[in-house]
């Protein structure tokens, strides 16, 4: 007796439910799913590096963990790295560009630069099917011996735990996350 309220409730509720998330199977479920991925998680960590004032850029909460702004750093390097694997578009900047972008180039460009890896992973992603998956990921013309899939799920994995990272040490620094705003 004591679930039968709550299941006649979620039975009521079900129609409703199903009218307010209409499911459309998609020929490229996955890479809408990432692209789905992708807007949510560039939107919380561009507003994260935009939120830490410049000053914190170099705060890490042990010796062991990378200051905040090694993490963006790190953030446009991975994107800008594994977008083109699996997405196999052109690099917007050479492996030696890349390598440069590090936390002492200041609030200002890598805010800049994180904007800029991200709107290349959604241009790369954009037009990425799930039949290509399968094949072998490229990045700056080598081989990486993973497949496009791999490199997608790496790359959709990192922007969380990346967020994740951005968003306790915001925390720590007495500010609200913007995934935890109103």
């Amino acid at each position: 007796m004591t679930t039968f309220l709550p299941c006649t409730i979620v039975l009521a509720l079900c129609p409703a439910i199903a009218a307010a998330q209409a499911f459309t199977p998609s020929p490229n479920a996955v890479g809408d799913a990432a692209r789905g991925q992708l807007a949510r998680h560039a939107k919380h960590l561009i507003a994260s590096a935009e939120l830490l004032p410049a000053d914190k850029y170099s705060f890490q909460p042990t010796p062991a963990q990378m200051t905040f702004g090694q993490l963006i750093a790190h953030v446009v390097q991975t994107n800008v790295a594994l977008c083109m694997a699996a997405s196999n578009a052109p690099a917007p900047m050479s492996p030696q560009e890349l390598k440069s972008v590090a936390a002492s180039d200041g609030k200002d460009a890598l805010v800049g630069s994180l904007k800029k890896s991200f709107d290349y992973c959604e241009q790369a992603l954009a037009k990425l099917q799930d039949g290509s998956l399968s094949e072998e990921a490229i990045m700056f013309g080598k081989p990486t011996g993973m497949s496009r899939a791999g490199a997608l799920v790496t790359i959709v994995v990192d922007w969380a735990d990346h967020y994740s990272t951005a968003a306790s040490y915001l925390r720590l620094n007495g500010l609200v996350p913007p995934s935890a705003k109103k």
